[in-house]
């Protein structure tokens, strides 16, 4: 099965790179974690216009039809540039909806609680929806933000709120939040990747570059091979859509991701933990998406059962 997107795929994912490269993502990205959401909301809507939210969105709701390979791709580069705010929240939530018009158009913002009773940027989210075994509910307000190991991803505890329906397509939901995880996961990985190779080619020690050491090259070879084998899972599980399928390419790529990114805080040295270094705004992603939209072991325990059909 060949995994290379057509021509018009990889013109979409160009002209997103495009669009995040002139961002200033990492002063977009300090910006939100301060709770100054000004450049974010007009970057969110920027990636509304290029069609994003759409693609999770049947025609009839003024989307562009369910495209996950589109949307898998789509979501690589947004993790490439470490885009913040409630990303995959807003494409689960756009399945949750009836009518969700105005998160295809970036009009609104969305963020959905699962598995627990935090969400993710509730206090600029829109609509706040909470999805538990009782139903869907949706959520008048929020609680004070809690701190998070990624400071660009502000937690909040949602307040009780109506039913919105008490069978809504869980699953569904679900499946895409993970693939859209791991997709994003994947492009952290990436990125963490390529700034550390960078590095390692300007630091030097005992008169070379790190980056001519055999145990850096090892370490880097390893990194690469994990990133490249989650790859194929991730878009594999985009056209096959089964549970099982994006419950493995979320494992692979998300422990990719961070195995990546404790490879690049060891070659970085101690600049790799400081706050001021951009590295760090790509580390505490990769962290959280680890255990976002389900821990390893329960993603693994869906790739063991078998993970259902097809939706």
């Amino acid at each position: 099965m060949r995994f290379l997107p057509d021509v018009e795929q990889r013109a979409f994912v160009s002209s997103l790179d495009a669009m995040l490269g002139s961002a200033d993502t990492p002063t977009v990205v300090r910006d939100w974690s301060r709770g100054r959401h000004t450049r974010g909301r007009a970057l969110w809507g920027r990636i509304a216009e290029a069609g994003v939210f759409g693609l999770a969105v049947p025609e009839e709701c003024d989307g562009l039809g369910l495209r996950p390979v589109e949307l898998a791709l789509a979501f690589v580069e947004l993790g490439r540039y470490a885009v913040p705010g409630p990303l995959v929240e807003t494409v689960t939530a756009a399945v949750l909806l009836a009518e969700p018009k105005r998160l295809v158009s970036g009009e609104a913002m969305a963020t959905v609680s699962y598995g627990g009773p935090y969400a993710l940027d509730a206090d600029v989210a829109d609509i706040r929806l909470a999805l538990t075994p009782d139903g869907l509910f949706r959520s008048p307000g929020h609680g004070p933000v809690r701190p998070s190991i990624d400071p660009a991803r502000r937690l909040t505890a949602l307040e009780a709120g109506e039913l919105l329906t008490p069978a809504p397509p869980t699953g569904q939901a679900l499946a895409l939040a993970r693939l859209t995880t791991a997709a994003q996961a994947l492009g952290v990985g990436l990125t963490l990747l390529d700034k550390t190779v960078t590095h390692v080619k300007r630091r030097t020690q005992f008169g070379a570059p790190i980056g001519s050491f055999q145990a850096v090259k090892h370490r880097l070879a390893d990194a690469k091979i994990a990133l490249e084998f989650a790859r194929p899972l991730v878009l594999g599980a985009a056209l096959t859509l089964t549970p099982a399928d994006m419950a493995a390419a979320k494992t692979a790529a998300c422990e990719a991701a961070y195995a990546t990114a404790r490879t690049a805080l060891q070659l970085h040295g101690a600049i790799g933990y400081t706050a001021e270094c951009d590295l760090s705004l790509w580390l505490t992603k990769a962290r959280a998406l680890r255990t976002a939209w389900g821990s390893p072991e329960e993603c693994r325990a869906v790739v063991l059962s078998g993970g259902g059909r097809r939706w």
